[in-house]
């Protein structure tokens, strides 16, 4: 649909990153930024590893005892799981802001589980397309519903 000046009326698509509005349509490059956003978040949470691994010989090297190192294990994974959950979550529902903002540290943490999310979205579709193509099909439901309504302009409507 469009008015007297050609520009589009109505709900348009929201950019997702990496994609911008590709993702209506697949078209633009889709499939091939999709192959890159998959390519690079894996090689990412690799990247990832090797850092966490260094870390935790820096640790074996300091001495600094089993415990100490079993819970700087255990809270990487702990919280690297925590991360993939709530980073999956978020491609299917809007996340609430505030729990966003409190959880923010912990999924710094958990890096490499928000990478692996990324990664494993991303082989099927572009990481949120499905929240945001239900959106966006509400979205010009409704204009279409509501233009369908309206005959003309009001101002003009006889008088009886």
């Amino acid at each position: 649909m469009s008015d007297e000046t050609g520009t589009p009326t109505g709900p348009r698509p929201e950019p997702i990153r990496f994609f911008g509005t590709t993702w209506v349509d697949h078209d633009g490059g889709y499939v091939g930024r999709r192959a890159a956003v998959a390519a690079g978040s894996l090689a990412a949470a690799v990247a990832s590893c090797l850092i966490l691994r260094f870390a935790y010989e820096g640790l074996a090297i300091a001495a600094v005892g089993s415990f100490v190192t079993l819970l700087v294990v255990v809270m990487f994974a702990i919280c690297s799981a925590i991360a993939f959950r709530r980073t999956w979550e978020g491609f299917t529902e809007r996340p609430d802001p505030d729990t966003q903002a409190s959880l923010r540290g912990l999924l710094a943490i958990g890096f490499v589980g928000a990478l692996l999310a990324y990664f494993f979205r991303s082989l099927t579709e572009a990481p949120g397309e499905k929240l945001h193509r239900q959106e966006y099909e509400t979205a010009r439901t409704e204009h279409t519903r509501r233009a369908a309504r309206r005959t003309g302009n009001p101002s003009r409507k006889r008088r009886r």
